[in-house]
């Protein structure tokens, strides 16, 4: 049987966590980064480090590739792995059986804290998110052009380790920020790449899917529960209005909705090995003692 090889356009956190999975199915991994002392960082963790200035990719870089993950944040002019790689993805059509492109629940804007899912109106108003909304038309359209297997995912909040609440109580900068009724939803790296594998079996039964654990929950009480597993006192709540955030952290509070993640459950049976931020958080915890 032919190695089977997953190419990532852009090798993030979640990429990271994708592709380790796969490498234990016996994958072979491809990454794109743009920093070539990063390379050999990459090549320690078994992948193959294709170095990518943002310029049209090496369509060589395709050969094998019957899985490609794009998660490439957008630009004013939409995704730039679609303008480096759809022409090379287009020519060759016949071998792709599975694309993922990382997009966020953040298309979906304001809801005012009710529940959304897939068919839900796009509300967005930020330029970030309405990039995304781009980035996701364009990867549609394309994929519908060419008769590929692609499907969005949209992202919540993602945490796991070395990215939780846990380590930035540990760091020292933690905050517990207040808005009446605020929610978020999040979901656990490990249940993400679950998900992500679960849907290359059935890369075609629907183009879009909500990720999220079970559990939209206020971003204080996330803070809190950290506090408790850490044994320390958790910091003074703070009504956002006196909270000193970034530009880009505010606009976050300004988007109030619970992402259901009916859809993933149903259609790819996938079981959450983490339906709540305490499990992930009780795990997180686990594994620093």
């Amino acid at each position: 049987m032919a190695e089977k090889k997953l190419l990532c356009l852009g090798y993030g956190y979640t990429a990271r966590f994708f592709a380790d999975r796969l490498k234990r199915r016996g994958w072979r991994i491809a990454g794109t980064t743009r920093a070539p002392e990063k390379a050999a960082a990459l090549a320690a963790e078994g992948v193959e480090a294709l170095i990518w200035d943002g310029g049209d990719i090496d369509p060589s870089w395709l050969d094998g590739a019957q899985a490609i993950l794009i998660s490439t944040p957008p630009g004013d002019e939409g995704c730039p792995a679609f303008a480096a790689a759809a022409a090379a993805i287009a020519a060759r059509a016949g071998q792709c059986q599975w694309i993922g492109y990382l997009s966020t629940n953040g298309v979906y804007g304001d809801h005012d804290g009710a529940w959304v899912n897939e068919e839900s109106e796009l509300r967005a108003t930020s330029p970030r998110a309405q990039r995304r909304i781009k980035a996701e038309n364009q990867w549609r359209d394309f994929a519908r052009e060419n008769d590929l297997p692609l499907i969005v995912f949209r992202l919540p909040g993602i945490y796991g380790p070395g990215r939780s609440a846990i380590d930035t109580v540990r760091a020292g900068k933690a905050k517990r920020i207040y808005k009446e009724s605020q929610v978020f939803s999040r979901m656990h790296v490990a249940d993400i790449a679950k998900t992500l594998e679960a849907s290359m079996a059935r890369p075609r039964l629907h183009d879009v899917y909500n990720l999220a654990d079970d559990e939209p929950a206020p971003p204080q009480d996330v803070i809190e529960y950290a506090c408790a597993l850490l044994g320390v006192a958790p910091p003074p709540l703070t009504p956002i209005d006196e909270a000193d955030l970034s530009d880009m952290a505010k606009s976050f509070y300004a988007d109030n909705k619970r992402v259901s993640n009916r859809r993933v459950k149903e259609a790819l049976e996938v079981r959450l090995a983490f339906p709540t931020y305490r499990e992930g958080l009780d795990a997180i915890a686990r594994s620093l003692s």
